[in-house]
């Protein structure tokens, strides 16, 4: 799951949450490699004539192309969720490449994770609802990944809202 809870000696439960990387750094390195070797070899062929240097721009611009896309892929799928759930309070923090932070924090006794089947953004939407505001967690997630999440928030806040001396009833 591309995702893990955590908890402090303070009983501050962490969850993170990041989109799933199906190709590792490691494996793009090694990707981008053995495609400029594959189109390398049918150069051996014309060594030595012109037709090499009118053949390499192209391969190399091909090469380019893909080290691009999948790096322009690397950076859009780096989002990262994390949310805190402290003896008081909730915390949502969204952070998504080239911009600010989105926070969300309410009163943790009184949050209540929803999952939308249908009419969300995504299959099985996941959101949290607290306060005035409804927000979207793990939409990166897959819909199986979602429900799980979803099964777990509720276990970890009804944990949370039994083991809080100060929880109303």
């Amino acid at each position: 799951m591309p995702y893990r809870w955590s908890e402090d000696e303070a009983g501050t439960v962490r969850l993170r949450l990041w989109p799933y990387r199906s190709l590792p750094r490691r494996g793009f390195v090694a990707f981008i490699g053995v495609t400029a070797g594959f189109l390398a070899v049918p150069l051996l062929a014309v060594l030595g004539s012109k037709i090499l240097w009118a053949l390499l721009p192209f391969l190399l611009a091909t090469i380019w192309a893909i080290w691009f896309a999948l790096s322009r892929s690397y950076r859009s799928g780096e989002v990262l969720e994390e949310l805190t759930l402290s003896a008081e309070r909730i915390t949502l923090t969204h952070r998504a490449p080239r911009s600010d932070p989105l926070i969300w924090e309410t009163n943790a006794y009184w949050v209540q994770p929803m999952l939308h089947p249908t009419g969300g953004r995504v299959p099985d939407y996941l959101t949290l609802r607290g306060g005035p505001r409804e927000v979207e967690i793990g939409a990166f997630l897959t819909p199986e990944e979602r429900r799980a999440l979803f099964r777990e928030l509720l276990q970890h806040l009804a944990e949370h809202r039994h083991s809080d001396p100060g929880a109303q009833a």
